[in-house]
C-alpha cells in the first residue's frame, strides 16, 4: 500500500511555501473577505443549557460596496 501526502501546489497558492508579513495578509483578507464562524455550548451534565452561533464577516468596504461609475470616463450613472 502506498500513502502520499497531499503538498499544496504553489501553483494554486503561491503563499503556500513562504513566509508573509501581516501587512500582506491583512491586505488579501480585506481586498476579498473572510467568513469568521463558530458555536459555543454550555453544558452541564450532558444538558444543553445555553447555545451560542458566532458569526463574523471581516472585509473592507470597497469589497463589498458595488463600483460606483464614473463620470470622467464616460460610464453613465
Amino acid at each position: 500500500m502506498v500513502t502520499t501526502g497531499l503538498a499544496p501546489n504553489t501553483a494554486d497558492d503561491p503563499l503556500a511555501h513562504g513566509q508573509v508579513a501581516l501587512v500582506d495578509l491583512l491586505d488579501r483578507v480585506l481586498s476579498t473577505g473572510v467568513v469568521v464562524s463558530g458555536d459555543i455550548t454550555l453544558a452541564i451534565a450532558d444538558v444543553d443549557l445555553v447555545r451560542i452561533s458566532l458569526r463574523a464577516l471581516v472585509a473592507s468596504v470597497g469589497a463589498l460596496a458595488p463600483p460606483v461609475p464614473d463620470a470622467a470616463a464616460g460610464v453613465p450613472a
